[in-house]
């Protein structure tokens, strides 16, 4: 019965959990720079009478903090991101985000004030604990070079067995628990390309190195990279995101022309293939109408790839815990997620919680102006940490 009375001190915190959230959401803070955020977070572990707790870890304000079991066994750590994104808000709530221009548009809020929740009841419960429990309060996942890769190589890790990650989604039937057997999101890769041609007068277009249709014909031709040199069966998606040539006047030839855009794989042979080919073909286009291109490739966060004993073991323990028809496996996203860096280091997985009201059809998606969660996931996500920690350390 012992998951079960966690489960209930978990629902007695509800109320204080989603007054953690509701502050956390009116006062965010963006990557890198969420110093009161983190020392909301100590001071909150520390009034759980957890004291071994680490702050400043990895490049930011990472903070890892440790609940020691009476008994030997494993150790596990549960991970929590708590930066917000530079997104103005446009939900009216009481609590809507008091800093205009930054908002908690992707759920951290909520996965920061569910672990906490975590943290409370199991403070209490080292007596029954075999092994122990690591929290992770991970710093700025929404920006490059981003906090987990940094927090490990801080050793964040070091004494951990298996790690677990869940985040909340919006546009997911509320408390369903979704899994992924092995990969949960993508590279995620950017990039952007200058053309230089050589600009002139409209009427005179024989003088000139046109870089915008240079630039026209680069997106054109290079959408068969997908389409035509990619294995079929290994997702990849290529993205031009913005375009930028010309426009100074009607009658003038561009000179200069920028193309910006990601990259999405699974693969690290598609990874390469297709950052290859945006380059080479780009030059061989350019090259045709006697101009040249500068790219810059940026390699982002690696894809995430769970642990498939690791997710068998978790399967079965959701399926005790929790109604089989709100547990379920979804196909992997190209998104990108930094806790990929924790899963490259130990075994582990990375789960999501549905957080869509029950009925509603419009839900605004991750990174959206209007993006809100159902905050009763909160609860769901505190279960399902709660049902990994009774799996690996009762004995």
């Amino acid at each position: 019965m012992t998951l079960e009375q966690w489960k209930q001190e978990l629902k007695e915190n509800y109320e204080e959990t989603v007054a953690w959230r509701r502050h956390m959401h009116a006062h965010p803070e963006p990557s890198f720079e969420e110093e009161e955020t983190a020392r909301f977070i100590k001071g909150k572990l520390e009034s759980f009478g957890i004291d071994d707790i680490q702050t400043d870890v990895g490049n930011g304000h990472g903070i890892v903090a440790k609940i020691k079991g009476s008994h030997p066994g494993p150790t596990i750590a549960l991970r929590a991101d708590f930066d917000a994104l530079r997104v103005n808000e446009e939900v009216d709530s009481p609590f809507k985000s008091t800093k205009p221009g930054v908002m908690h548009a992707c759920g951290h809020d909520g996965h920061t004030a569910s672990l906490l929740s975590v943290a409370k009841v199991m403070a209490k419960r080292q007596e029954e604990l075999h092994g122990n429990i690591v929290l992770i309060h991970q710093h700025a996942e929404e920006v490059l070079p981003g906090g987990a890769k940094s927090m490990v190589e801080a050793g964040a890790l070091k004494e951990v067995d298996y790690v677990f990650g869940i985040h909340l989604g919006s546009t997911e039937p509320l408390n369903t628990v979704y899994y992924n057997w092995q990969y949960g999101s993508a590279n995620s890769d950017s990039f952007t390309l200058k053309i230089q041609g050589k600009g002139g007068h409209g009427a005179a277009p024989h003088d000139t190195h046109d870089a915008l249709t240079v630039g026209t014909q680069i997106v054109t031709n290079l959408q068969q990279i997908v389409s035509r040199m990619t294995d079929p069966v290994k997702p990849a998606v290529l993205t031009f995101a913005g375009f930028q040539s010309g426009g100074e006047a009607y009658n003038i030839i561009a000179d200069t022309t920028e193309i910006k855009g990601t990259v999405r794989t699974l693969h690290a042979d598609i990874q390469e293939l297709v950052e290859g080919k945006l380059k080479s073909m780009s030059e061989h286009i350019a090259a045709a109408y006697d101009a040249t291109i500068d790219l810059i490739y940026t390699r982002g966060y690696p894809a995430i790839e769970n642990t498939p004993e690791v997710v068998e073991k978790v399967q079965e323990s959701l399926l005790s815990s929790f109604p089989e028809e709100e547990v379920a496996e979804v196909k992997e996203s190209m998104g990108g997620e930094d806790f990929a860096y924790f899963l490259k280091d130990k075994p582990g997985a990375f789960l999501r919680v549905g957080a869509c009201p029950p009925g509603k059809t419009d839900a605004y998606p991750h990174h959206h102006p209007k993006f809100e969660i159902d905050e009763r996931s909160l609860l769901r996500s505190g279960e399902v940490f709660l049902t990994l920690i009774d799996t690996y350390l009762q004995g």
